[in-house]
């Protein structure tokens, strides 16, 4: 009825809302009926873009996510019912029962993977093995779990123009080669497990701190992060590094009602006040990590053994830095990688005091993957400043800020700046 309409803001939020928490899901079971990638994305944006029309005449339904689902999937199958060939020219993405499912089967003798949440079905899709692990990555990462692609870009360290390039590569890559995406059997879950658990990592690192936006941290993507992991240990419950995962994933988000204070600002790990850690993850987070450590642990249990370190330090002085430089140590070994290197750096500064840390990331900064990082240029301002070099510390204060765009961490970096004495400002 004309004057009875959503007034259009609400609905443009309201839409944006749908778009953060419901992308990876709405994708994930298109994916099911569209039997593509593409044609699936496709279908997904338009039922966004239809809902921005019919949330405004119609209201705003109880179930978004459900609405959107729906719209897309009958939009996928008027495109098969109006061209029957499409199926045999592009390459199926899941094997040609599931194509056409429409979700209403009650599983019976699915495989658990078949049983479980869309979104992890197509994570272990989309993760084969004939794409290079970097590519299983972004693809996975932009697609299901809904990252932008300077998202996808800042978690991958590489520029953003890379990053969108390695997507669409992947995509003609499996349109050239008709490569053969189905749900893999129980026997071929190893070799897809390692790239699925990486994405999740990446994904509960991209919530804990955003790339850009004014909140430090990005619920929505920690839940997910966390959802991921659970399904995946009921799944897999006898896979050391899932629970390892699920481990790293409670303890992370244990300490984010002291990640910042009342007005939003910024609080180190070191001055957190751990009163307001979240006890019962960190115990479940504990008990985890413990179980998953050894014998012979895996780069995630090593990451939720330094987690749990910190965790169970009472206060900031208790940290046991040697064991977390030993873990680090350990997790170079079996991961070597700039970001592990920089958080050894880290360790280091804090056991052979801040000189060594320092020339510790002075190399790590010949590596051209950090050049943008700003969490290199920061720890480096706070061991320059530790040293007593203001100006240059002030300087790597400048470097960070220049690569931040999260506006919770660049309050934080131009306040540390604007405490060094000493500057011509």
């Amino acid at each position: 009825m004309p004057g009875s309409s959503v007034p259009s803001g609400q609905v443009r939020r309201a839409v944006e809302d749908a778009h953060r928490r419901e992308w990876a899901r709405v994708l994930a079971s298109t994916v099911r009926v569209a039997g593509d990638l593409d044609l699936a994305e496709e279908c997904v944006q338009e039922a966004y873009l239809s809902a921005l029309s019919a949330w405004q005449r119609d209201g705003v339904p109880a179930a978004p996510g459900a609405w959107l689902t729906t719209t897309a999937r009958r939009r996928a199958l008027d495109v098969h019912r109006r061209d029957r060939t499409l199926r045999r020219k592009l390459p199926l993405l899941v094997v040609e029962e599931a194509s056409t499912d429409t979700g209403d089967d009650d599983g019976a003798g699915a495989t658990p993977l078949e049983r479980g949440d869309d979104r992890l079905r197509l994570m272990f899709i989309c993760c084969h093995p004939a794409l290079p692990p970097e590519t299983q990555i972004a693809l996975t990462l932009r697609l299901v779990c809904g990252l932008t692609t300077a998202e996808v870009a800042a978690a991958c360290l590489v520029p953003e123009a890379t990053m969108a390039a390695r997507v669409t590569r992947a995509k003609k890559k499996i349109a050239a080669a008709r490569i053969p995406f189905r749900i893999p059997s129980p026997d071929e879950l190893p070799e897809r497990l390692d790239v699925v658990l990486t994405v999740i990592l990446l994904v509960l690192s991209t919530g804990h701190a955003a790339p850009s936006g004014p909140a430090l941290v990005r619920a929505d993507l920690v839940a997910r992060a966390l959802d991921l992991s659970r399904m995946l240990v009921s799944l897999l419950p006898q896979e050391r590094e899932v629970r390892a995962l699920l481990a790293l994933a409670l303890l992370t988000e244990a300490r984010r009602p002291a990640r910042t204070s009342r007005d939003g600002e910024l609080v180190l790990l070191a001055d957190q006040d751990r009163s307001l850690w979240d006890a019962a993850m960190v115990q479940e987070g504990c008990a985890l990590a413990a179980a998953a450590l050894a014998p012979h642990p895996g780069r995630f249990a090593l990451q939720a053994a330094i987690a749990a370190v910190h965790a169970e330090a009472v206060t900031a002085a208790d940290t046991d830095w040697a064991q977390v430089l030993a873990l680090y140590d350990e997790l170079a070994r079996v991961w070597p990688s700039p970001v592990v290197g920089l958080n050894r750096a880290v360790a280091t500064a804090e056991v052979h005091g801040p000189a060594q840390g320092l020339a510790e990331i002075d190399v790590l900064s010949t590596d051209g993957r950090l050049a943008s990082y700003r969490y290199l240029h920061a720890a480096r301002a706070e061991l320059l400043l530790r040293l007593g070099r203001e100006a240059e510390a002030g300087a790597a204060y400048e470097r960070a800020l220049l690569h931040t765009a999260n506006e919770a961490e660049r309050r934080f970096l131009a306040g540390r700046l604007a405490g060094l004495s000493g500057l011509d400002r």
